[in-house]
Formats: C-alpha cells, sequence, structure tokens
C-alpha cells in the first residue's frame, strides 16, 4: 500500500498513517477490553442523544489514548472525535476517531465494537482501519490499494440476486427515526434472503468487505461511523452510494455488492418515499 499524504511536511507515505491508525487502534482496543474486565466498576459518564444511547467512560479513556498517541506522531494534524469533538491541524490531514462503535454491545459484554479510525486528507478519506478488540480482527484500506483483513486481500460477495441477499442494517436511538427505520425493514425483509442488526455500523460495512454480508444500510450515521468502513468496503471492490443518485451521507449509506447495489437502492428508495412512510414522519 502506497500513495503520499499532501501539505504534509513529514512526508508521510498514507502507508505510514495507516500503520500508526493500526497501532492506535489496537492500543485503543486493547485499553477497552481491559476496562470491559471490570464491567462492574463502569459508570456511565454522560448520555448522548437519548438516555439509551449511552458513552462509558471507557469512549472517553480510548479516544484520549487516540489523540494523545496520534500527537505525540503528528502534531501537526487534526483529529475529528465522536467524543471529544473537532480539534484543529494545520496538515491538512484529519483523524477521524469512533474509539468505541457499538457502545450498547460493549457494556452489555456482546463481543462486537470496534475501534474505527478513518484517516481524511484535504477533504477526502484516503485511509481507514477498523479493529475489532473482541475478537482481533483488524481492517485496513488505502484508497486505491485494495483492502485487507489481517493483512489478507478482501473480496465483497459475487451476490446478483438480492432475493439472495444478506442485508445488515442498523437504528437508530431516536424512537421516532426507529420507527420509520422499522418500517422500511417490514418492507424489504420479504424481498431478501434476510436481515441481520448486529449494532454496530463500522463492522457491518467491512463484513460487506469481505463478503459476511452482501449490503447494509443505515440512515443517520456521523461521519465517525462509516469513514473508515466505507473505504474499506469500496477498496474490496463494493459501491457505497446514498438514495437518488447522490453520494453516501447522513442521510443514507448504501454499501453493497455491485451485482445488487441498484436494485436496493431502488426498493430502499420506493419505500422511503412510500405514503405509508410518510405518513408516520
Amino acid at each position: 500500500m502506497t500513495g503520499n499524504v499532501t501539505r504534509d511536511a513529514d512526508t508521510w507515505s498514507l502507508a505510514g498513517l495507516v500503520e500508526l491508525a493500526v497501532s492506535v487502534a489496537h492500543e485503543a482496543g486493547a485499553l477497552a477490553r481491559e476496562r470491559r474486565g471490570a464491567v462492574e466498576q463502569m459508570a456511565v459518564a454522560s448520555t448522548k442523544s437519548t438516555p439509551t444511547d449511552i458513552v462509558t467512560e471507557s469512549d472517553t479513556a480510548a479516544e484520549r489514548l487516540i489523540r494523545e498517541r496520534v500527537l505525540q506522531a503528528r502534531p501537526g494534524d487534526a483529529i475529528h472525535g465522536e467524543e471529544g469533538g473537532h480539534s484543529d491541524g494545520e496538515s491538512g490531514v484529519v483523524w477521524v476517531v469512533d474509539p468505541i462503535d457499538g457502545t450498547v454491545n460493549y457494556l452489555y459484554g456482546f463481543p462486537h465494537y470496534a475501534v474505527s479510525i478513518g484517516i481524511q486528507v484535504e477533504g477526502t478519506v484516503e485511509g481507514g482501519v477498523v479493529h475489532n478488540p473482541a475478537t482481533g480482527e483488524t481492517w485496513a484500506a488505502i484508497r486505491g490499494s485494495g483492502a485487507m483483513l489481517d493483512d489478507e486481500p478482501i473480496r465483497t460477495s459475487q451476490c446478483t440476486d438480492l432475493s439472495l441477499a444478506l442485508v445488515g442494517t442498523g437504528f437508530s436511538y431516536d424512537s421516532q427515526q426507529r420507527a420509520q427505520q422499522a418500517e422500511i425493514v417490514a418492507g424489504l425483509l420479504p424481498q431478501v434472503r434476510d436481515i441481520r442488526r448486529a449494532g454496530v455500523a463500522s463492522l457491518d460495512l467491512c463484513a460487506v468487505a469481505c463478503g459476511r454480508l452482501d449490503a447494509f444500510y443505515e440512515s443517520g450515521l456521523k461521519l465517525w461511523d462509516s469513514a473508515a468502513g466505507a473505504l474499506i468496503a469500496e477498496e474490496a471492490g463494493g459501491v457505497v452510494t446514498g438514495l437518488h443518485g447522490a453520494a453516501a451521507s447522513q442521510s443514507m449509506v448504501v454499501a453493497a455488492a455491485p451485482g445488487i447495489v441498484h436494485e436496493l437502492t431502488s426498493v430502499i428508495e420506493h419505500l422511503t418515499t412510500s405514503r405509508s412512510f410518510r405518513s408516520s414522519r
């Protein structure tokens, strides 16, 4: 994996940045895993959008570690984190960080959560790393150089029939949005093999990348949820898009094997504009 970083006085390669992200993600993951072992003492530090969308002390500790390690190595970079907000830099490089994606899984001891780090250069995500501390798996990608799972190349599935597709999705913690999302699931479920909801968008996108899912869609994702995983899915041969010809965004992210992406987006577009969906808003 190669590539240069523009406006970087130290002229790090993208491969070097991704290597740093892998190292930092592993260290943050180990911290989260160790703290999870003392879950009886874990405190809920604060809440996010609703009382059910919790953030633990482990989230803030993991992000603090990531910020410290990145800025030690690259003091001119900016960091955009879920817990600590945005800190400016002058290098043109922004680290987009979700220290624990899947905090509810983490809190409940469900071994499916991730450290997600996307690397933006001049506004474009050029590198990404997603690490699952519970399994030890690490996905990584550099734009134009393919995607890897634990240093082995990965590709999306070859599914071409939506009715045979295993599709992942996720739900908001806002009850009204969840009700709308449930209507889409109800309409989509009869048209696919089955639907999975594991609660970690970054890992769902990586599952598309390595063929564990044929597709994934979700509305309401923030940049830190999808930056790394979306690039990994793309570099594994998947298509990442929004609806109605738009790019993937907070409104909707769809990632799928090339053979089903158009049919899937068409179905979701129809369901999101149907009378039943509009009437619930």
